[in-house]
């Protein structure tokens, strides 16, 4: 990752580091007498008369090699604003020529719990980039040091380190090219997180066909890449109590198949497996950090083609549920893929409650833009978690409406159900409607269609573009507030 932090205060360069020190709302800098000498402080205190204090972030010129920087936060700041801020000095300093930075943690408030360890996570979170295919790396990294008693503790830095890990492990997944990250070694990567002790199942074409999920299999017929779905288990609680599930749809490129997508913008479809992304992402995170739960995500993944052999439009398949579907739109085949797995979770595994994520409609996007994730549930408490845990971290969810007066537009003439609606209109709805049926025993469940915050052309405050992990930090803190 382009930026070390460094809690141990061993960096060499210190003497050359850039001091960063916070500074209340307004730049009140009367307290700063302590930290730096006399001469710097009036220094500053002058020159703070010519500066735009409405920016967040000021830097004073010291020498060729030596700045202070001034961040200035509100009195009772929530933790996701000193996250952004984190952010910001990221994108401030990050083709910065003298790249070490000191930060004094005492300089920022004790009120709020561990606010310097959530100042770092966005730093961190801001830092990423997907550089691997390029043969000339155009960064340069951030080196920081934190001193001062006011540093997260051993515990602290680990779970916000393990949050990082699984966010960017789920923006490696959705990075990747179709051509790299196909099903056979999407399953392979996900199998080498064993070593975290992540208990992990491979179910290739042979045991899906004899288990009889007839509809992801179809989704992925067309394409000489073979199906699979993979299931992960962390059992972190000491009791023996009902795990989490999280399912995700992991259609590592959707050409729509038949109903051929058109040409343009197809090269992003590379990130149609970005709610199996966060599932992985998650459960990665759920182990590295030691979560006291027992959690459980399933993926399938396949990769829908236009072959000879694939799935046609009026085609009719047996579902896992034992429920058929007729197939009107082979471009509807998020909902195919999580309609055997959501059974299967629901029957293997007696879950507490389930997510289930996915890049499931462009309709979403429609209604919500890339400010909310859709959110689409058969249980009032579990909307409410997510909610709260969405604004916490600002991955933000807004409740769509489900209402059997939807179940009109999804009834087929020739078989229990289609895959789309026809007539058109509420087109979200209608998918989240069509999954609801997969629910078969009424377990809590909630739906998240993230089509609009998985990929970001421009970068978010949090992400500088390009595969966001939206879903990692908001499943952990759902977890955390709740369940633990």
């Amino acid at each position: 990752m382009p930026t070390s932090i460094n809690y141990k205060n061993s960096s060499k360069n210190k003497k050359q580091s850039n001091l960063v020190l916070f500074v209340e709302e307004n730049f009140k800098i009367s307290a700063l007498n302590k930290y730096i000498k006399k001469s710097e402080y009036l220094f500053i205190n002058d020159l703070i008369k010519t500066k735009d204090i409405k920016k967040k972030i000021l830097t004073f010129e010291l020498s060729s090699k030596r700045k202070i920087i001034l961040v200035s936060y509100k009195e009772n700041t929530k933790p996701s604003e000193i996250e952004n801020l984190g952010a910001k000095f990221y994108e401030t300093f990050k083709n910065n020529k003298q790249n070490y930075f000191t930060i004094n943690s005492d300089t920022l408030s004790f009120k709020t719990k561990n606010l310097i360890g959530h100042f770092l996570h966005g730093l961190k979170l801001k830092s990423y980039k997907f550089d691997k295919y390029k043969t000339k790396k155009d960064r340069k990294d951030l080196l920081v040091d934190v001193v001062g008693k006011n540093k997260p503790s051993i515990f602290d830095q680990n779970k916000f380190k393990a949050i990082e890990d699984g966010t960017f492990y789920a923006r490696d997944l959705v990075s990747e090219p179709g051509n790299i990250l196909y099903p056979k070694e999407y399953a392979k990567r996900i199998n080498s997180l064993k070593k975290l002790g992540l208990k992990i199942n491979l179910y290739d074409e042979k045991k899906l066909k004899k288990l009889g999920m007839n509809t992801l299999l179809g989704v992925g017929q067309g394409s000489i890449r073979e199906s699979y779905l993979v299931t992960m288990e962390w059992n972190g609680s000491k009791k023996k109590s009902k795990p989490l599930a999280f399912v995700g749809k992991g259609v590592c490129f959707d050409t729509g198949g038949i109903s051929l997508k058109p040409a343009k913008f197809m090269e992003d479809m590379t990130y149609d497996m970005a709610g199996s992304a966060v599932v992985v992402g998650l459960m990665k995170s759920l182990a590295l950090r030691k979560a006291k739960v027992n959690a459980v995500g399933v993926v399938g993944l396949v990769e829908n083609m236009p072959g000879g052999n694939a799935q046609r439009p009026g085609d009719i398949v047996k579902s896992y549920s034992g429920k058929t579907v007729e197939i009107l739109n082979t471009d509807a085949e998020g909902r195919l893929v999580l309609a055997d797995a959501l059974t299967y979770t629901e029957e293997k595994f007696k879950p507490k409650l389930i997510v289930d994520l996915a890049t499931l409609t462009g309709a979403i996007i429609v209604s919500l833009g890339s400010e909310y994730a859709g959110l689409f549930s058969n249980d009032d408490n579990l909307s409410k978690q997510l909610i709260n845990a969405g604004e916490k971290v600002e991955e933000k969810v807004w409740r769509m409406p489900l209402n059997k007066n939807f179940d009109k537009l999804i009834d087929s003439k020739n078989a229990d159900m289609q895959n789309i609606n026809y007539v058109g209109g509420a087109g979200s709805t209608t998918a989240a409607q069509f999954l609801q049926r997969f629910i078969i025993k009424n377990t809590p469940w909630a739906h998240l269609d993230i089509a609009g915050m998985a990929f970001s052309k421009y970068g978010g405050a949090l992400n500088s573009g390009g595969a966001t992990g939206y879903g990692v930090r908001l499943l952990n803190k759902l977890i955390e507030d709740y369940y633990e």
